[in-house]
């Protein structure tokens, strides 16, 4: 039986959010299309929850990368508070007028240190079957990014999990531009 104690337990948050730091360091580097939004909303409902990141407060950023020859982008977010964390994403390059099946999702939700709930697309779902981001606006004037999406996320990754629908709508702005 392993046993850790509570310092333990803190220690490795910290080791942790360390780990996490340097990954978004190097994904900010490594990737001009990154764009972290100065206003507007992030809003998703699940059963009776619904959870708003205000942009304004809250680290909400539009994402674009690679991997290999893959391209993704996405949505990603935590609240000022460090407490609930959501992310999106799907397969291919971001434009106007688009809708690509949902690839990628997490919700994390974390009271304390010992006491998280974490939703993550299942693995188990057929390609398609995960839901859709429809993206409207992307990088037009000052709107970075504005659509809705759904997606279903389990609560473990079990082949018998409960599913749960998970609905958002976000409108995200970039700085004005200067003439």
């Amino acid at each position: 039986m392993a046993v850790s104690c509570q310092k333990d337990t803190g220690e490795q948050a910290v080791d942790e959010k360390k780990i996490a730091l340097n990954a978004d360091s190097a994904l900010s580097a490594a990737s001009p299309d990154n764009f972290l939004a100065v206003a507007g909303t992030l809003t998703l409902k699940m059963q009776d929850s619904v959870y708003t990141f205000d942009a304004a407060k809250d680290s909400v950023a539009f994402v674009n990368m690679s991997a290999g020859d893959n391209r993704y982008f996405g949505i990603t977010a935590i609240n000022k508070e460090h407490t609930i964390s959501f992310g999106v994403s799907s397969k291919g390059a971001a434009a106007d007028s688009l809708i690509k099946p949902v690839a990628g999702g997490q919700l994390l939700m974390m009271a304390d240190v010992m006491h998280t709930r974490q939703y993550t697309l299942t693995q188990y779902a057929e390609p398609g079957d995960a839901g859709v981001i429809h993206l409207l606006q992307y990088r037009t004037k000052d709107v970075l990014a504005k659509g809705n999406f759904f997606t279903f996320l389990s609560k473990d990754d079990e082949p018998n999990s409960s599913l749960y629908r998970v609905e958002g709508t976000f409108e995200l702005k970039l700085k004005k531009q200067q003439k």
